[in-house]
């Protein structure tokens, strides 16, 4: 069950940051009722206390028979927050998860750990070099940290979980397109060549690319673990409500979920948008939404608009048939290409990142609008290019062009988000220098110095990130760096930016929700004009995320120590008969059976 997850489950991190943890059992509970094998329990968010909320809450389930029958996964990276959750536990326990991203001595270390405490352990394929994305990757990683455990820490190999990382399929990135299957004989190359070896995954990962759309992202969840589990597969992180029996789901999502998920045709995430925008219409019907788009171009009624509520169709449809025409036409209307670019341009590529935040778009369809950019701007880039020549014979200097040095910071090996956030920038004539995962602040402030980059973006999956973030925040003020920062990454949110590494840097801090709303973010930032405007809003926004963070802090009333201790309880030990006890020590009884003890019900066995 993966919705005790603060970093899966909105609702369960509402109540676990509002303190209501009475409430938040009732989710462990209606995850156990709804199927769940394992509870999987993570408090990883920049806002909360990891080991205390990790050790309350485990604590209060621990009391609660038809929750406690099940085995607990304590998942962090933080190690902290591991071990104070196998402290609670009372039967054997699973830690999710340990790698090898920082070595053989952490991990060694880690795994002598968990094997004093008894539990069970979900090893990553990660290592020094970072994520392993291929099927060769994937069973290198996996082979090397099954003998360190086994030969070297003399760990169970039956309570060994490999996690070979499902990612990201459909996303419209054709290096993406494997993904799936890379795993699917990553677990059957386990199975057959690392004994007594589990295999588990995080099975909502695979259909992320279709975020928004729940019956194509359940028959994803459904046919990835029909073959998955052919292969091997022994568990995974999945929320039980949203999991369609295979032979029920509909044959026509089958057959074209399956081509995404095995990589059977090129143009199968193609087929499976087109089929997902039938489901949202017809759930919707007499909906005029944007996002519907056309199977064919037959219908061309959109023709007939405005140049600039053409440009805006062809950025949210996907469509670059006519975009050379309609950006040519916005040229002899607007006169200077970049005026096209910042204006209409840049205003259908918002309508893009408002649909697809608001889960109306999915991934693929992203990278298409990002495409279709690419070509309106590689069209109005001879026109810039003549302009900078011209600009430069009359005595004047040339704009440069935006600059952003881009890495996941240290710790990290996640970079699928960094990666097609870099697409969006390319694909938008921005420079991109990505430094890659697992760098130190000292690489990446040295790189920014070197380039002269206009912008940094840092980026990070993990909650420790967060923590080399604000380290970055602090050094950047420290160097005198005047460039803004962008934060981004699934574990980051605006809050967390606002209240904790904002505070640290001068220059603006700006946290990205996702690659669709990059574009706009760095053109405001690299305008002139726009940007005292952008800045002095984002400032006020911040300053209120601070306020309401600050006020949800106060709201519990604290009391001095002297107060406290005024008010303890006062005993009149005198006037208190306390009875003695017949006899200390230990007393052994060698006339009576453990059969009488049974009969005579002196123990009470039930829960």
């Amino acid at each position: 069950g993966e919705r005790t997850n603060v970093a899966g489950s909105p609702k369960f991190a509402k109540l676990v940051k509002a303190g209501n943890y009475e409430e938040a059992v009732s989710v462990a509970r209606q995850q156990v009722d709804n199927g769940a094998n394992v509870i999987d329990v993570c408090m990883d968010d920049g806002l909360i206390d990891g080991v205390a909320a990790m050790t309350r809450f485990l604590q209060l389930i621990g009391s609660e028979p038809e929750i406690a029958k099940v085995p607990i996964m304590v998942d962090s990276s933080k190690w902290e927050v591991i071990e104070a959750g196998l402290k609670c536990l009372q039967g054997k326990g699973i830690v999710n998860s340990i790698s090898l991203k920082e070595g053989e001595t952490k991990f060694l270390e880690q795994a002598r750990a968990i094997l004093r405490y008894g539990a069970a352990v979900v090893v990553m394929a990660f290592d020094e070099n970072g994520q392993a994305a291929s099927y060769a990757e994937k069973i290198r990683i996996c082979e090397r940290a099954y003998r360190l455990l086994v030969d070297v820490v003399g760990f169970p190999p039956e309570d060994i979980i490999f996690d070979p990382n499902i990612l990201t399929v459909g996303t419209g990135i054709e290096e993406h397109n494997n993904y799936a299957v890379d795993f699917i004989e990553a677990t059957r190359w386990i199975k057959q060549n690392l004994p007594h070896a589990k295999v588990s995954g995080g099975v909502s990962n695979v259909s992320f690319s279709f975020r928004g759309n729940n019956p194509v992202r359940e028959a994803m969840h459904s046919a990835f673990l029909y073959h998955a589990i052919k292969a091997g597969m022994d568990m995974g992180i999945v929320n039980p409500s949203m999991l369609e029996v295979y032979e029920e789901v509909d044959k026509e999502l089958l057959v074209l979920v399956e081509d995404v998920i095995l990589n059977r045709r090129p143009d199968s995430t193609e087929r499976l948008v087109e089929y997902g925008e039938k489901l949202k219409t017809s759930a919707s019907e007499g909906s005029s939404s944007l996002v519907s788009r056309p199977s064919s171009l037959a219908s061309e009624a959109w023709r007939a608009g405005t140049v600039e509520e053409r440009l805006s169709h062809a950025l949210v449809k996907g469509i670059d048939q006519f975009i050379d025409t309609d950006t040519e036409e916005a040229r002899q209307k607007y006169g200077k290409p970049l005026t096209i670019i910042e204006g209409p341009l840049m205003d259908g590529m918002r309508v893009v990142g408002d649909l697809f935040g608001a889960g109306k778009m999915f991934l693929p369809q992203v990278v298409k609008s990002a495409r279709v950019m690419k070509k309106a701007v590689a069209y109005l880039q001879p026109y810039m290019e003549a302009e900078k020549a011209a600009l430069i014979a009359s005595g004047g200097v040339a704009k440069a062009q935006g600059k952003i040095i881009m890495a996941t910071v240290k710790g990290d090996v996640h970079d699928i988000g960094k990666n097609i956030v870099g697409v969006v920038l390319a694909c938008n004539n921005y420079e991109v220098i990505d430094l890659g995962v697992m760098i130190s602040c000292e690489k990446i402030l040295t790189a920014a110095k070197e380039r002269g980059a206009d912008i940094i973006g840092l980026s990070g999956l993990i909650t420790p990130s967060l923590d080399e973030m604000v380290h970055n925040a602090k050094e950047m003020e420290r160097q005198g760096f005047k460039i803004p920062l962008l934060i981004g990454g699934a574990t980051t949110s605006a809050a967390h930016n606002a209240v904790k590494i904002a505070p640290h840097y001068s220059e603006p801090v700006i946290h990205v929700l996702d690659a669709s709303r990059v574009i706009g973010v760095v053109s405001q930032l690299l305008n002139p004009d726009n940007k005292p405007a952008y800045v002095a809003d984002l400032r006020a926004k911040q300053a209120k995320s601070r306020e309401d963070f600050a006020n949800r802090r106060e709201r519990r009333p604290l009391l001095s120590l002297e107060e406290a201790r005024a008010r303890a309880e006062r005993y009149d030990w005198a006037a208190i008969d306390i009875p003695k006890p017949s006899f200390l020590g230990t007393q052994i009884f060698r006339d009576t059976t453990v059969r009488e003890l049974l009969d005579r019900e002196f123990i009470d066995w039930g829960p």
